[in-house]
């Protein structure tokens, strides 16, 4: 099985899991709006959870079952950046993020790209770090973990927008991650739709706009996101948010077809049998 097949599995397997969760959790600042104190609240827990954590910690963490040969290159290059300052340390940092990359660990790039951004704070710095702590906090199980992170990558992707306040990529991200990590979503959600005016078949800023649409129970505006996803990107995860876009208004066979499509794309059996539950019961 090819790496992309492998990494559609495991985000769709995490769609199942999360999918009830995501369309009945009330939304922040939205539903519960009589909450006046939550975002206060929320703002306090965020700074307190990414205290907790920093290169040095999640790198261990990362190393846990990796293969020792690799473990002892990243330590190596470690014990060299803490040795070193200024540019030589920065260099030094690339090839650690670099290592990271190879073995898929988002976590501790992320925080790699926040410390060169300290020493030489470069925009695709910044841009970087962001895009790998919301990576690593996307369909995250450990909450305080993905809590932190989201906290940081709006924190990092903030000073990415002052350096380019033009960047599509860095206003996508902020806005995304304000969406999921702050009690106000809809600033989140205004940064989001002047990217889709400036780009109007942007994918992350559609897709992010799509999945709260369908938190928020606007399935018919979660529909027109994700088919704007699937022109450009017509991945299983996409065509799972469809179905359950169609399936809550009542359009049964494009619910099916979708599903259908997900299913053959993902190729999982997991992911078959539910998907094959869910057709069963919307063709009854």
């Amino acid at each position: 099985m090819n790496k992309t097949k492998q990494i559609q599995i495991i985000v769709v397997a995490a769609v199942v899991l999360v999918i009830g969760f995501l369309l009945f959790k009330p939304v922040k600042g939205l539903v519960n709006e009589d909450e006046k104190t939550a975002e206060a609240s929320t703002s306090s827990q965020a700074d307190a959870s990414a205290a907790q954590f920093n290169l040095s910690s999640v790198s261990e963490a990362a190393k846990r079952g990796l293969n020792p040969a690799i473990v002892n290159e990243i330590t190596d290059l470690e014990a060299k950046a803490n040795k070193t300052e200024g540019s030589e340390k920065v260099k030094i940092y690339q090839q650690l993020a670099d290592k990271w990359n190879d073995v898929e660990k988002a976590v501790p790039q992320a925080y790699v790209y926040e410390e060169m951004a300290k020493i030489e704070p470069k925009f695709e710095y910044w841009l970087k770090s962001g895009n790998n702590f919301r990576k690593g906090y996307t369909n995250l199980q450990d909450t305080t973990l993905a809590t932190a992170l989201n906290h940081k990558a709006i924190e990092v992707y903030q000073k990415a927008v002052d350096l380019n306040g033009s960047s599509l990529d860095a206003k996508t991200g902020l806005g995304a991650a304000m969406v999921t990590g702050t009690n106000n979503p809809m600033a989140g959600i205004a940064i989001l739709r002047e990217v889709v005016q400036a780009d109007p078949k942007n994918l992350e800023a559609n897709k992010t706009l799509g999945l709260f649409s369908l938190q928020s129970r606007q399935f018919d505006r979660a529909i027109d996101r994700f088919k704007i996803v699937i022109e450009q990107k017509p991945d299983a995860e996409a065509y799972f948010y469809l179905a359950t876009g169609y399936e809550n208004i009542g359009m049964k066979n494009e619910a099916i077809a979708a599903f259908q499509k997900s299913k053959e794309l993902a190729a999982d059996p997991s992911l078959s049998q539910f998907i094959d539950r869910r057709i069963e019961e919307l063709s009854k």
